[in-house]
């Protein structure tokens, strides 16, 4: 599941907003996952391979506290989960039922866990912040996961606000939320999106010297040539 660290590293220069718009040129519109919000401001932006988790609609037979000690479980998969990836955890958008609390993350956090992403909430707010844990979610809930959800399976393919997402796509998180790369794609993204960047980077100095919208963003022609001759230059 690791990604290699100049992949990792180059992409944590790569803004969510950049991505999704680079995705949407290769037609895929669907990628930003709903409902996940940073949970403490100034979280840094994180990439990581996703390690899926899933849970479903609470059934009273099978959502209880003694599920806990199941070996299908939360707390089975966290042990599961490898050094850097990311959690990305299906809540179904339910919130009013903690998926995880401060036990929990402070697990994730030791095993060297990148973060957590669900379309849920936690519970235990201040201690999960203590764990140094970067979450982002929907808010908070006091009640525990089996109060309204059922964990059934990690590793698997699941949806998450709205978007497919299978084990060791890459996810890039950030102050907009989460967007999923699908692996066989990150490669390609990647090259795109560091140009896109840096002609982003010449739009906002021209924008900053006092140049006008049209023909420049997006650039005409002309401004194309600039930028090229800009490179060059630089």
């Amino acid at each position: 599941m690791t990604l290699p660290a100049d992949l990792r590293d180059t992409l944590a220069k790569i803004t969510t907003a950049t991505l999704t718009t680079v995705l949407l040129k290769k037609g895929l519109r669907n990628v930003w996952l709903r409902g996940t919000r940073p949970l403490k401001p100034g979280q840094p932006r994180l990439v990581g391979r996703a390690f899926t988790l899933r849970f479903v609609p609470a059934r009273e037979d099978l959502a209880t506290p003694e599920s806990w000690s199941s070996p299908i479980s939360t707390r089975a998969a966290i042990e599961a989960m490898p050094e850097g990836c990311i959690a990305v955890v299906d809540a179904m958008g339910v919130t009013d039922a903690g998926i995880f609390g401060d036990i929990l993350c402070a697990r994730m956090a030791k095993r060297g866990v990148a973060g957590l992403v669900t379309d849920g909430v936690v519970r235990d707010v201040a201690g999960v912040l203590g764990t140094g844990l970067p979450v982002w979610c929907q808010g908070a809930a006091a009640p525990p996961s089996v109060a309204g959800l059922t964990f059934v399976a990690w590793q698997q393919p699941i949806a998450c606000g709205g978007v497919a997402v299978f084990p060791d796509d890459v996810i890039v998180v950030d102050d907009d939320g989460a967007v999923l790369i699908p692996a066989a794609l990150v490669d390609e993204v990647v090259k795109v999106a560091v140009e896109q960047e840096r002609l982003e980077a010449w739009i906002m100095r021209e924008v900053e010297n006092g140049a006008a919208l049209p023909g420049l963003y997006p650039p005409n022609a002309e401004n194309k040539a600039r930028y090229e001759a800009s490179k060059k230059a630089g």
